[in-house]
Order: C-alpha cells, then structure tokens, then sequence
C-alpha cells in the first residue's frame, strides 16, 4: 500500500513541475530596469587627535551626476597622502594621489623587555 502512495505522490510531483504551455518561457532578456536619479549631497569629516596620532579627513559632493571630492591620511612614514578624485557613470573613479612631506623612517628602540644579562662568579 505505501509503495502505490509513493509512486503517486511522485507523479503528482512530476505533473506540477512540468510547465504548462499557456506559462512564458524561464530564458529571455531580464525585465527592465529603471534607474532612479542621482541625488544631490555634500559632507566633509575630519579627525586630528595628538594622542593617537590619528589624523584623517574626508569631505565630498555630488550633484547627481558627478561625485567629486577628496580624501587625506598622516601616513607612518609621516607624509600626508591626499587623494583628489571625480566619478561619473562614463569616466568611472578618476583619482590623483599626492604625497606632501618627507618620508622618515627612525631607528627602531631597543626592546624594553628580554632576558637578564649573564652574570659571573
């Protein structure tokens, strides 16, 4: 009896999955999209912190179109990167990095922590 139920339920299962005519076919081009308008922005931030040495900002705007701003990093070497960028949907993220400052790299300290010198009788 549950083997006639079984082979039931699996014809049952084949009839649902097999797509009737009057259904559209699954392949084809996808529906359209329709793209919203770009909106009009501007912020700007900014980070100094003496403590840290953290010292980083960002400010940007857009009119809908074209996204321009720039961004700039205290880098550890000590220069200051800044980044000037545009981006737009034809030219894509057009970006010119410059560096300000001289690169310094100072000798690394002596570690404060390590095994007691030798000692001699």
């Amino acid at each position: 009896m549950s083997a006639k139920l079984i082979v039931f339920v699996a014809l049952v299962a084949v009839t649902y999955a097999i797509p009737s005519p009057d259904s559209p076919p699954s392949y084809g081009p996808p529906p359209p999209s329709y793209k919203e308008p770009g909106m009009p922005y501007e912020f700007a931030y900014a980070v100094k912190d003496d403590y840290t040495g953290n010292d980083f900002g960002h400010d940007e705007k857009s009119d809908g179109t074209l996204t321009s701003g720039s961004y700039r990093v205290v880098l550890p070497d000590g220069r200051t990167q800044i980044v000037t960028f545009n981006a737009d949907h034809h030219n894509g993220y057009v970006a010119d990095v410059a560096y300000e400052g001289e690169a310094s790299y100072p000798a690394p300290a002596p570690p404060s922590y390590g095994p007691p010198p030798p000692t001699y009788a």
